[in-house]
């Protein structure tokens, strides 16, 4: 990993902090040509309640486990968040990077293959295999980051 990449990453990780989320913190950045583009954190959409304004996590009150079900909870992932902030202002992220804290899931791989983002650079591990072997499939380049 070069300067750029740690750069982008510890701006990754402040992202992750601004998070809604009880169980995760998660931050996502994408970039082009060495500038940021859009940012994500995992988050309730606009207009409904986080868990930390409910103060409950919908997932830990039915015990699912990680990796599993992602459609039951109130966040958007950060990954998705960062991909829907270009879409709503219109900024281009084909052929960029997208640096997040965890790696992610199948349903945010299938979002990164198809906005067409080459490069993804991840800090923590999770348990989706199948997002693995999508990238692997679509050619997306994935690297799991090391200080």
């Amino acid at each position: 990993m070069d300067k750029w990449d740690q750069r982008f990453m510890h701006l990754t990780e402040e992202v992750g902090g601004w998070a809604s989320c009880i169980r995760r913190k998660v931050g996502a950045i994408i970039v082009r040509d060495k500038r940021v583009m859009t940012t994500g954190y995992n988050g309730a959409p606009a207009g409904i309640s986080s868990c930390i304004d409910r103060g409950e996590c919908l997932r830990e009150i039915n015990h699912i486990p990680s990796g599993t079900h992602a459609e039951l909870c109130y966040a958007a992932h950060a990954e998705q968040n960062a991909i829907i902030q270009a879409a709503k202002y219109g900024v281009n992220i084909n052929g960029a990077t997208l640096y997040c804290t965890h790696q992610p899931c199948v349903i945010c791989a299938k979002m990164i293959i198809n906005s067409g983002i080459s490069r993804v650079v991840y800090k923590e591990g999770y348990p989706d295999e199948f997002s693995m072997r999508l990238f692997a499939e679509a050619g997306t380049q994935v690297e799991k980051y090391e200080e």
